[in-house]
């Protein structure tokens, strides 16, 4: 106690490995992190604690410095006192740093010292210094009075603070665990948990016999910054004397990692004339150590700027954000573009002495902005174009901006402010050059202005920097010359329109129409000539220009449209080159009275027995009114039938109806001669003939008779109709001929005998038409045989008979004919069939004349008038007779048999 205030002074004594002395002594402090309890009230010059230094025996003293000299100060020896009056809430919540230096080889070696409040204590302080020494922890101690019972509670330790990148010696003893259950037997230690027996394994171990815990190799909080590790202590038999305790190792942060920035080189941009304190960008860095202490708090500063124009601290940066604005003015894109700052950032809070620091790069570009006008490069320009031509260019105005190109502060944008009233110019940009480009854009006149003189100003796409004024040479002027060329002659008015009654007879003087020439310094000739005359009405004078007739002028000429009548005319000077011009005349015929009416419709058709019997009719006239409508109608008095059969009522001014008096007419083409009278002043009377085609109709009230259809022609669908038809037909005709060949030839299978519903008897036949062979009459041609060529033994097979025999009756036999041909002509032949046939008891008991012309339908033989004589019948083969079936075997016989 000092003047009854108690201070703690420091207990500074060699640790355990130390006093062993088994190591090389190596120079430093002799603790890494110094704990130090400061007191309620602390006065200024007030002795704290002590930091010891191993010198191993060196030379010289040590000289110490503090991080913190406006608190503390350190003494020569180590001892630190208060540099001012101190309060517990005032002190730093980072470590103290003590730095040592050697001023010979300049070495340093640096231990932290942290600050607490102190422990309130009644007779005994606490060493203000916890130091690495060996402490033991002991199991909760007994109470000395006997009386009481002893009280078991777990095992409370407080956290071990070891310090990172410890130089050792390893392995280097933390705690010694111990309990006093040893007294009476042996124990033994042992810890587990990440660090000991588990990943990473080795870092911690424990003494089993003495219980002693240590660290075997350097700790890095970077990669662990804490261990939980739980303490044991079992007898020898393994048996558990005491509970696992909880033992926390906090590594203690060195500042052994620089700040490290995300990049190494930042960029940024700031627009230039910017105000001081304008933001321009944020650069960071970033610590490894505990952000929680000096080692991990940062502070920037710029090292260097360049250029350092206009002024070598252009800019400043906040020590704590890194945040970069502007502090002085001066910023001009066109001087200087670009600034690179070199900035630092400190650990420690920035402590130059025992911070470590890093640097990186700040680019800072510097926009343009619009502080810069385009000026011309002259004053004045010139050009020169020929009158009437226009999108070309007569001059290239070039002008200079300092501000970066192609921006919108350079782009230059032209305008006309005087000389061009009638917009005949423009001045659009050159995207590439930034030139302007003067352009005509109306045709010039060289007799109207001979010289055009322009002012034209330049300016930017955007306005300029608030402050910055338009400099003269922003403004230039241009003069344009303009050069005389030969100009086409011109008719005016073009077109001319002139006012003529139709009828003009030709040689009729009309009008002059002459043409201009512009060039009024140039003393041309003009000829004139005809381009367009459709109907060839006009004549031009070649020198003079004057049109007149060369025919009558009708209105109602094709070529005239509307009334209007357009002939084109061609003016050519004898310039060098020559010009032409054109020029058309419009003449506007008036109506005369110069056409008669006509009926309409000229064809019209009717029924026989009209129903109704009105035409209505009106007349076209080619006039206009009042030459034309409104029309009277007449019948003519001749033919006298006319009037007699037919009357005329007008409905109106143009419209009259046609009506028949009588209730019949007879078919025919009728011819109605009408008198039609027109309104003109002298009224033009015409008779056209209505043709009135009377036909007979059906129900529906249309035309069907075919003088009718020959009167009017037939359509393409009528014409179409008839041939549907005709095609048709022949189908028709082709199926039943393809049906009868299919009936004969089913005939020809048929065999001899004869359904008796194919009995042709008591029929009536029908003689006039002409058919197939005789199989259809079905007749037996063996009649027609000679009775003596007959065989007489000749027995006629029974069960066949002709078509005419009756079909119940017996088949008896009769005498046979010989079978030798007769060499009688055919109507013997006939005569003797007609004699058998009567003497024939077969034959029907009437008398019956037999046709032999008629040849029936489809028949497989030829008619009997291609067979020869009997005369020619051995020169011709028969045998195909035999293929004609039963019926014509005979006939073989006779005509193809042999001789004998």
């Amino acid at each position: 106690l000092i003047s009854g205030k108690m201070y703690f002074l420091p207990l500074l004594y060699l640790s355990a490995a130390e006093s062993r002395g088994a190591p090389p002594c190596r120079p430093g402090f002799s603790e890494g992190l110094y704990t130090v309890m400061i007191p309620d009230i602390t006065e200024k010059g007030q002795p704290l604690f002590n930091v010891r230094f191993v010198s191993c025996g060196r030379g010289g003293l040590v000289q110490f410095e503090c991080s913190n000299p406006s608190d503390f100060r350190i003494e020569a020896d180590g001892v630190v006192y208060a540099a001012k009056a101190l309060q517990p809430s005032t002190l730093p919540a980072s470590p103290l740093l003590i730095k040592a230096t050697d001023p010979t080889t300049q070495q340093q070696w640096v231990t932290q010292v942290r600050l607490a409040p102190p422990i309130q204590v009644r007779e005994v302080a606490v060493p203000p210094v916890i130091s690495q020494d060996l402490k033991e922890i002991v199991f909760p101690s007994r109470n000395t009075d006997s009386e009481l019972k002893r009280m078991k509670r777990d095992w409370v330790i407080p956290p071990i603070n070891v310090p990172e990148n410890s130089r050792g010696p390893f392995p280097q003893e933390l705690v010694r665990i111990r309990s006093d259950h040893d007294k009476n037997r042996s124990l033994r230690y042992s810890v587990t948990g990440p660090g000991a027996d588990q990943p990473p394994n080795g870092i911690f171990t424990i003494d089993p016999i003495s219980g002693e815990l240590s660290v075997n190799k350097p700790l890095d909080r970077e990669h662990i910054p804490s261990f939980h590790l739980r303490a044991h202590a079992v007898d020898l038999n393994g048996n558990q004397v005491e509970n696992p305790i909880d033992i926390n190792i906090n590594v203690i942060d060195m500042n052994d990692n620089r700040p490290e920035f995300g990049h190494q080189i930042w960029n940024g941009t700031v627009p230039e004339g910017s105000k001081p304190g304008t933001f321009v960008m944020t650069v960071t860095a970033v610590d490894k150590d505990d952000p929680k202490t000096a080692n991990g708090m940062l502070r920037y500063k710029i090292l260097s700027q360049s250029p350092e124009s206009p002024n070598p601290n252009m800019f400043t940066i906040n020590n704590k954000t890194g945040g970069i604005i502007t502090v002085a003015a001066g910023l001009d894109r066109e001087k200087v573009s670009q600034y690179t700052l070199i900035i630092q950032a400190t650990d420690t809070e920035g402590n130059p002495m025992y911070g470590l620091s890093n640097t990186a790069t700040a680019v800072i570009r510097v926009t343009d902005v619009n502080d810069n006008a385009p000026e011309f490069t002259a004053e004045a320009f010139f050009g020169r174009v020929h009158e009437n031509q226009v999108n070309v260019i007569v001059a290239n105005l070039s002008v200079t901006d300092k501000d970066q190109p192609n921006t919108p502060a350079w782009n230059a944008v032209y305008k006309i402010i005087s000389g061009d009233p009638f917009g005949k110019f423009s001045v659009p940009t050159d995207p590439t050059t930034n030139e302007g480009l003067v352009t005509v854009v109306k045709p010039l006149d060289f007799e109207l202005n001979k010289t055009h003189l322009l002012k034209i100003e330049a300016r930017n796409e955007v306005p300029l920097a608030r402050g910055i004024s338009s400099p003269r040479q922003s403004t230039a002027t241009i003069s344009i010359q303009v050069l005389d060329v030969n100009e086409s002659p011109y008719f005016e008015p073009n077109p001319k329109v002139i006012r003529l009654e139709e009828g003009v007879m030709p040689e009729t003087d009309l009008v002059p129409f002459p043409a201009k020439d512009p060039d009024q310094f140039m003393h041309q000739s003009i000829s004139y000539s005809k381009l367009s005359d459709p109907a060839n009405w006009l004549r031009i004078d070649p020198r003079t220009g004057r049109i007149s007739t060369i025919a009558v002028l009708d209105r109602e000429s094709p070529h005239v449209k509307n009334s209007y009548y357009n002939a084109t005319f061609v003016a050519l000077d004898n310039g060098k080159p020559a010009a032409s011009g054109t020029g058309t005349l419009q003449i506007y015929l008036l109506d005369i009275n110069d056409n008669a009416p006509k009926v309409f419709p000229h064809e019209v058709e009717i029924c026989e027995k009209p129903e109704p019997n009105a035409i209505n009719i009106t007349a076209l006239d080619g006039d206009l009114i009042p030459n034309a409508g409104p029309f009277a109608f007449e019948l003519a008095h001749k033919p006298l039938d006319v009037r007699r059969n037919w009357t005329i009522t007008r409905i109106s001014g143009d419209y009259a109806q046609l009506s028949l008096r009588i209730g019949f007419l007879e078919s025919g083409i009728y011819e109605i001669p009408i008198i039609i009278t027109d309104s003109g002043n002298l009224p033009m009377s015409n008779t056209s003939y209505l043709r009135i085609k009377v036909c007979q109709c059906d129900i529906n009230g249309d035309c069907t008779d075919q003088q009718h259809i020959r009167a009017a022609g037939l359509g393409t669908g009528a014409i179409i109709s008839i041939l549907l038809c005709i095609i048709l037909l022949l189908i028709l005709v082709l199926m039943f001929v393809v049906w009868m060949k299919r009936r004969d030839k089913e005939r020809q299978a048929k065999q001899l005998l004869i359904d008796p519903e194919d009995d042709v008897r008591d029929n009536i036949l029908k003689y006039d038409e002409e058919g197939g062979g005789e199989e259809d009459q079905d007749y037996d041609l063996s009649q027609l045989q000679q009775p003596d060529t007959l065989e007489p033994d000749a027995i006629k097979p029974v069960g066949i008979r002709r078509l005419d025999e009756r079909p119940l009756h017996p088949e008896p036999q009769y005498p046979m004919r010989s079978a030798a041909p007769h060499p009688g002509d055919i109507g013997d032949f006939i005569n003797e069939g007609l004699k058998a046939a009567d003497n024939d008891p077969t034959a029907p008991p009437y008398d019956s004349l037999l046709v032999f012309d008629y040849e029936g339908s489809c028949s497989t033989a030829g008619s009997l008038s291609s067979l020869n004589s009997s005369s020619s019948g051995g020169d011709q083969d028969y045998d195909y007779l035999n293929d004609w079936g039963p019926r014509f075997r005979k006939l073989a016989d006779m005509y193809g048999g042999s001789d004998d």
